[in-house]
This record gives structure tokens, sequence and C-alpha cells, in this order.
């Protein structure tokens, strides 16, 4: 098949780019700086000469979008908004003006478009949508609202010939430098991984091969459309989650962090303290129901994989 991937340099990007020319597929990528062979140049705004890329292709997989590692300033989150809707619609549009359109357009989404809760798991028939959650940062609302508003530019594109699925991603869990495990892992090797402001809010995840499977199963599946969580079936306690980590690489204590503290940390790396408390407690209840299996459903077990994996230094399995 051949595959484009608007936005595809990125840690997840490189995940199935990795993983699907592997598996002898080709591969396109979509990128505003273009380095290599398979990539092409494009503003994730305008229609121009990438577009021909689209046209013909067999799938598409749309990843651009402005990382969420920064702090959540108003100009980071208008350009968080702007870089994500912008490149659905023009992605959209790409496919729309193809004679040959693609049979499927896999689009990014988040499972931050969750409601924060601890009470009971999201999943896409009665999962709660964020954004009016009673004593949370008001500016958590506009991440949801960038989630909303990322989706419904796929919704809303005229493509009548394209199957459209909405991939509401939890964290995907590579060894990659970089990736949001290589940090996790940094703190939790310095014996900073303890609970955060308790560590009672739950942690969604996935591990980077079952992402991959599960793209592929979504690809297969004619049947599928609209949103489909992707992310383990047991999401824990950050405590437990950092607990699991710091075993996997041999870390006996980790100390614990307030709220404050917290801040203070996400403002030395240029993140948010949104990525740590809040409570995602997201299921894929459409791919259990579709009979997908996850080759790493449980964190314990997923972490001493990536570990071993970070440690010879293999980045794909």
């Amino acid at each position: 098949m051949k595959i484009v991937i608007p936005g595809g340099t990125g840690q997840v990007g490189t995940i199935l780019d990795r993983a699907l020319t592997a598996a002898g597929h080709e591969v396109v990528v979509l990128t505003r700086r273009p380095v290599r062979e398979r990539q092409i140049g494009w503003d994730g705004r305008t229609l121009g000469a990438w577009a021909e890329a689209i046209d013909g292709s067999d799938v598409v997989v749309n990843l651009a979008g402005r990382s969420v590692s920064c702090r959540y300033t108003a100009a980071n989150l208008r350009a968080m908004m702007d870089s994500r809707v912008d490149s659905a619609r023009v992605v959209g549009e790409a496919i729309a003006s193809a004679s040959r359109p693609p049979r499927v357009w896999l689009q990014m989404s988040t499972a931050t478009i969750y409601a924060h809760r601890f009470d009971a798991p999201n999943d896409e028939a009665t999962g709660a949508l964020g954004g009016t959650e009673p004593r949370v940062p008001g500016y958590w609302a506009y991440s949801v609202d960038i989630a909303r508003n990322w989706e419904q530019a796929q919704e809303e594109a005229d493509t009548p010939h394209t199957r459209k699925v909405a991939l509401r991603a939890a964290m995907v869990m590579s060894p990659d430098r970089g990736g949001v495990f290589d940090v996790l892992s940094w703190l939790a090797r310095l014996g900073l991984g303890g609970p955060v402001a308790g560590g009672a809010q739950y942690v969604s995840w996935i591990h980077d091969h079952d992402f991959v499977r599960a793209v592929q199963f979504l690809v297969d599946r004619d049947d599928f459309s609209g949103p489909v969580n992707l992310a383990a079936p047991a999401p824990l306690p950050q405590r437990a989650f950092m607990r699991a980590l710091r075993t996997a690489w041999g870390v006996p204590v980790g100390l614990p962090a307030t709220r404050w503290m917290a801040e203070l940390g996400a403002f030395a790396l240029r993140s948010d303290t949104e990525l740590l408390l809040k409570s995602r407690r997201v299921v894929p209840g459409r791919l259990l129901e579709a009979g997908f299996t996850f080759d790493h459903a449980r964190w314990p077990q997923a972490a001493d994989d990536l570990v071993r994996r970070a440690r010879g230094g293999r980045r794909s399995r």
C-alpha cells in the first residue's frame, strides 16, 4: 500500500514510518522541513504540490500538530489549535480534490478529549467528554476544545469515498529518545518518579507495538469509522504507573511531588502540569469489542519490555 503521513517526523510518525516501511509499504511523509528521501514539503495550511502524493494513495494518517510538550501559554494553545485544525482541514481538501482518493483517512486526535475523572473509565460509547469539570484549571477546557475542533474538521470534510477514523490516542510509549517514555524514565532513574499530587490521577497509555498494530487493524477493517480510543485496556493511577516504571529500571525509591513542586518541574522542563495532573482514565471499548487483542495490555509487563529495548538500543520490535 501507499501510505501518506502528514506530520510524520515526530515520535509517533517515526514509529509508524519505521514499522510500515519495514512491512513493505510505500510510506511518504509530509513535513515542513523535508531532509530525506520520501519526505515532501508542505506548510500544513494550504493546498500545494504535496497534494499529488495523496491522489492515488491507499491510506492517509494525519499526525500533524504542534507538540503538546510546551508551556500552555495563550500563544502556544492557539498554535496547538490552529496547527491541528488547519492541517485536518487541508488534508480533507486534498482528499476531496483527488481523482483517486484514499480509501481511509486516519486522523490523529487525543484521549484528552475525555473528562478528568476517577470514578469510571471512558470508552467511546459512554465516556464523558471534558470541558465542564469542576475544580480544575480553566485552560484545561481549551485542550478539550482543541480535540473537539480537530475531530470536527475531519467530520466536516467532503470526502464521500474515503472512510474516516479519529484516533483518540493515549500516550504512545516507545524507547525512542525524546519521547514521553524517555522523559519519564529519566525522572524515574533520577529518583524523582514518585507520586505527583498524591498520584491518584489515572494514566492512559499504549505500547508502540500495539499502536502500530491498532492502526493496521483500523486500516483493514472497513466497518470502522468515527472516534476510536487507542489506549491499553488497563489505565492505572499515576503512583502505580511510576512504581512499575521504577521497578523496571531497578530504582527502589521515587520522591513524591506536591502540586506546586510539579509546577516548578513542569516549568523547568518547559512543559505543563495538565500532562501530569489530569486523570485520563480511557479504555479501548471499540477495539476490544471488535476482537483486537493487545500484546501489551498491562503496564508492568509493557514497561519491562520498553526498558529492555531501551537498554539494548533497539527502537522497534
